[in-house]
């Protein structure tokens, strides 16, 4: 296990998760981060789905009302397919000690996946730098991630979001800061 700061972001449903991370990945180097956003699919203001987008641009629809699968959480129909095909784009990209890797989300959706499961365990294996928000409440592999000794885990509230989040911010820019020293070093 390589060391580094890992950042695993929890906390109840619209208390700032996304918007922290999404904060985050704009103040890096666009070649210093990889990972993706998972966002909300909305018809005449309801939520019909979710899309999932990388941070280089690749989009596939995750979840919707009107899928047909086997894989199901609550109303949406999962198209496991469409998530393995980011996983695999995100596979592609090159893994550098400076390489930050922002996920949004680790849920109930994305853990249907086997592949999202192992590039996950991969990225908390071999990364040195990783932010990701996680469900408050999941299965067995996501309360398992939560509980690594190399994780830090921060549970956003109401209360602390903006000073948690400028914090988490402040923490991954010295850490990427610090490792770029030492690559510049070498």
């Amino acid at each position: 296990m390589k060391g580094g700061l890992k950042i695993l972001i929890t906390g109840k449903p619209g208390v700032g998760k996304t918007t922290c991370v999404e904060r985050l990945a704009r103040q890096l180097p666009a070649d210093r981060r990889l990972g993706f956003f998972t966002r909300e699919i909305r018809e005449k203001g309801r939520r019909v789905g979710f899309a999932i987008e990388t941070l280089d641009g690749m989009r596939r629809t995750l979840s919707h009302v009107r899928f047909s699968s086997p894989h199901r959480v609550g109303k949406y129909g999962v198209d496991v397919p469409a998530l393995d095909a980011i996983v695999a784009h995100l596979e592609a990209q090159p893994l550098l000690p400076s390489t930050v890797v922002v996920v949004d989300e680790i849920g109930k959706m994305e853990s249907i996946s086997p592949r999202f499961r192992q590039w996950m365990e991969r990225v908390l294996h071999e990364s040195r730098l990783l932010v990701a928000t996680i469900a408050i409440r999941g299965d067995a592999w996501m309360e398992s991630l939560k509980q690594r000794p190399d994780v830090k885990r921060v549970e956003l509230t109401m209360a602390n979001r903006e000073e948690t989040c400028a914090a988490i911010v402040q923490q991954v820019l010295q850490a990427l800061e610090e490792v770029n020293g030492k690559e510049n070093r070498c």
